[in-house]
């Protein structure tokens, strides 16, 4: 094979898989700060970081390192890596299989087997620079915003007046779970709140809720102070004076639960979900995810 094809092949290699890399650290870090870093231990939160959100744009970077330097060998390791994602992921469709992972990776094998990318001192920096730049261009700004959230270290019952709404928010515990929970378990779980938001009674009591869109949209903060959240039902679009974030009063910090249910339904089978950034779309109401859970609501009592 010409030389000249040879060096088409293998910086064809380096941009395919530095591109991959680099939108897979994106991808990663932004997760990372969105639905991770939550524990109160630092190790803890770099090593969830790591292994969880990390671990792939990492590992693809080092493959391609590894091609540019020894190249047959870096062929060899993206095709048992192709291999790994067949027989990981064989449950799922070809589509998703096939087309995102193992013929990507039966490529990248053929280009770093045949390719030459010279000069390979180069070819390190360019592989090299982007995906490294990308974690630290979106990863410390978010480090900032995520360390540096409101904590009052106040888990109990929150009572939070705004323009749309006065509501009482229930204390941790049945009415504030830590685990995730669907729709339906949530709403029942409501009906048999105490008074106190504290346990869950034999019957039904109905003093408790799920908070609607309104409710919960206008009730988000930042920095301890109402993020002027407003729903609208027409568009189904929320907008914000300030950006809301994963704070107290309403949301902990230290929990993985990063989306809530509402009361209002899409359908028969969906529900609407808040996340702590004030987004808002359907889910199917039987979704139960470790991250999906709820706090439960009741109307400040009127005066005399």
């Amino acid at each position: 094979m010409k030389e000249r094809i040879r060096r088409l092949l293998g910086w064809s290699g380096v941009l395919l898989s530095t591109g991959i890399a680099t939108l897979w650290m994106y991808w990663g870090i932004l997760e990372n700060f969105h639905e991770g870093w939550y524990h109160p231990s630092l190790i803890d939160n770099l090593a969830m970081m790591g292994v969880q959100y990390l671990s792939f744009p990492f590992a693809f970077l080092l493959l391609t390192l590894i091609g540019i330097r020894w190249g047959r060998v870096g062929g060899v390791l993206f095709l048992l890596l192709s291999f790994f994602f067949a027989l990981l992921f064989g449950g799922f469709s070809f589509q998703v299989v096939g087309l995102l992972l193992v013929i990507p990776g039966i490529v990248f094998a053929f280009l770093y087997w045949f390719g030459r990318p010279l000069p390979r001192k180069i070819a390190f920096w360019v592989a090299l620079v982007p995906p490294l730049a990308t974690l630290l261009l979106f990863g410390i700004p978010d480090y900032i915003r995520v360390v540096n959230r409101f904590n009052d270290g106040d888990f109990g019952a929150r009572t939070l007046q705004n323009a749309q709404t006065t509501l009482i928010w229930a204390p941790q515990g049945p009415g504030w779970p830590e685990k995730g929970t669907d729709w339906d378990q949530a709403t029942e779980i409501c009906r048999y709140l105490s008074e106190d938001g504290l346990t869950l009674e034999s019957s039904p009591v109905d003093i408790w809720r799920l908070p609607t869109i309104e409710e919960a949209v206008s009730s988000l903060t930042r920095r301890n102070e109402n993020a002027g959240g407003v729903w609208d039902p027409v568009t189904k679009k929320t907008t914000y004076q300030i950006p809301p974030d994963k704070e107290t009063p309403l949301w902990n910090p230290h929990s993985m639960i990063i989306y809530w249910w509402t009361a209002e339904s899409e359908s028969a089978t969906q529900a609407y979900v808040i996340a702590y950034n004030g987004g808002v779309w359907p889910r199917r109401k039987y979704a139960r995810m470790g991250y999906l859970g709820f706090r439960a609501v009741k109307d400040f009592p009127a005066g005399p």
